[in-house]
């Protein structure tokens, strides 16, 4: 109960450390600092920062002209007008002559402003701090930094931050705001029936997700527990069998004695140099039913009619064994390239003292050779084990799911997380049913990747080989 109540003070205390800081640069802060709380710049300017001050007052006039003005973009206002309409996502249905309220723009839109304002509040805050840093720097040494000597301070020692900043605003802009309007979608019906700007979307809460766990008899419920349980089958054959292939094959071509280890290499790497749609196509076309392999096998004698192996299979199995076979040809030239540079970076004085103590051949793999190149690889490992719960083109251009299943809903025997999602907003334009399989496959894929490499010799012995 202890260990309760100290982990919750130390969560309040972490949370509450903010506000704290902020509380007493008020209290503390000279006039132009507590002025900087209502009009940014002014503890700058106050301080003798003309420039510096300029910058932030430009960026607080700005804000409010951005938020009280409203512009609108497809007849959709951003500005404070996209936080009501973030709630309401329209009220206007429209008719044969007026288009109704674009609900997807609203949304949008919202999610934008949002996001200038949390741009806006980091900026406030850096302000603040920039008057608070004049203050201490008067006190210390009796004068503020110039502009001119701040500008050189970011081209110098804090170099990294000028760097950064673009990748971290980037990240905001193509990642986490997109990511953030997908999660929103999730709660509301936008799908074929609610198209944008022709008919109204709503939020409806978490009904989307009580969709896939609590109608058993419903046709989403039903099929998501197996696509699920195929995408991680898939995901652990597709991972290890080529893992452990590829360190096989590297174990052969990298023997003492063996001639033309180049060639060899280099008659591997050709499949990765060849576009992995190029691959995949020419095999779906070489196996495929009317295939030129099927014609040779029938001609010697071994078949008697074409088989379908893919999407037009009779047995489900039959497809995904084949498409888990077919991803060896694709991926083991990775695992081999990557164990091959473990494997030549051995030092061999460890070969040479394992000789000396006695160990056979086999010991030394199993006690030497693996382990380091287990440790050395191990966030390829979890790296290839996300991509494969998330992969698209070899299912997409093998089967596009196939063979079909009764009461599939869309999803076809050989369909990941991934491949359902791209039907479902695609091909049927469920958008809301969409994102809730992309936050489910994120949930996945971040757990597997944060429990697994946490967990690995990889991050708690980090020096263990050097």
């Amino acid at each position: 109960m202890d260990k309760n109540n100290n982990g919750i003070a130390r969560f309040l205390k972490k949370i509450s450390k903010p506000f704290i800081r902020f509380y007493n640069r008020f209290m503390d802060g000279s006039l132009g600092t507590k002025m900087s709380h209502f009009v940014m710049g002014s503890g700058n300017v106050y301080h003798g920062q003309i420039i510096k001050g300029l910058i932030y007052f430009t960026i607080q006039a700005g804000y409010a002209l951005f938020m009280i003005t409203c512009p609108k973009v497809n007849n959709t206002p951003l500005g404070y007008k996209a936080f009501i309409n973030l709630i309401t996502l329209g009220t206007e249905e429209g008719d044969i002559f007026t288009p109704a309220d674009n609900s997807m723009l609203m949304l949008l839109f919202g999610v934008v402003t949002i996001g200038i304002t949390l741009m806006y509040l980091f900026a406030y805050n850096s302000n603040i701090k920039s008057s608070y840093k004049a203050d201490q720097d008067i006190k210390n040494y009796g004068k503020v930094t110039s502009f001119k000597q701040d500008a050189k301070e970011m081209l110098g020692n804090r170099f990294y931050i000028t760097m950064l900043t673009p990748a971290a605003l980037g990240a905001v802009v193509f990642t986490l705001l997109p990511t953030i309007f997908m999660i929103l979608i999730s709660f509301t019906n936008y799908d074929k029936e609610h198209q944008a700007g022709l008919k109204l979307f709503d939020w409806v809460g978490f009904n989307n997700f009580t969709a896939f766990f609590t109608n058993p008899t419903g046709e989403i419920a039903a099929r998501f527990l197996p696509v699920l349980a195929w995408t991680l089958i898939w995901a652990f054959f597709a991972t290890f069998l080529n893992y452990y292939g590829g360190i096989l094959l590297a174990l052969l071509i990298n023997r003492k004695g063996l001639k033309g280890k180049k060639i060899f290499r280099a008659i591997f790497v050709l499949t990765i140099a060849i576009p992995q749609f190029v691959s995949l196509l020419a095999m779906r076309n070489l196996i495929g039913e009317y295939g030129p392999m099927q014609k040779i096998l029938m001609d010697i004698g071994i078949l008697s009619e074409p088989m379908s192996f893919l999407a037009n299979a009779t047995n489900v199995w039959t497809a995904r064994i084949a498409i888990i076979l077919i991803n060896l040809w694709v991926g083991i030239p990775y695992s081999m390239l990557l164990a091959s540079g473990a494997i030549m970076n051995i030092p061999e004085s460890l070969y040479e003292a394992a000789r000396i103590d006695g160990a056979k051949k086999f010991t030394i793999l199993r006690k030497i050779t693996m382990p380091y190149i287990v440790f050395i690889t191990t966030p390829y490992l979890i790296s290839s084990f996300v991509g494969n719960i998330t992969s698209f083109n070899i299912i997409y251009l093998l089967t596009n799911g196939n063979p079909k299943v009764t009461g599939g809903y869309i999803a076809g025997g050989t369909d990941l997380l991934v491949t359902w999602l791209y039907k479902l907003t695609i091909d049927e334009q469920q958008y809301n049913l969409g994102a809730v399989i992309g936050i489910l496959t994120f949930l996945i894929t971040s757990i597997v990747t944060l429990v697994t490499y946490r967990r690995s010799k990889s991050y708690k012995e980090e020096d263990a080989f050097q």
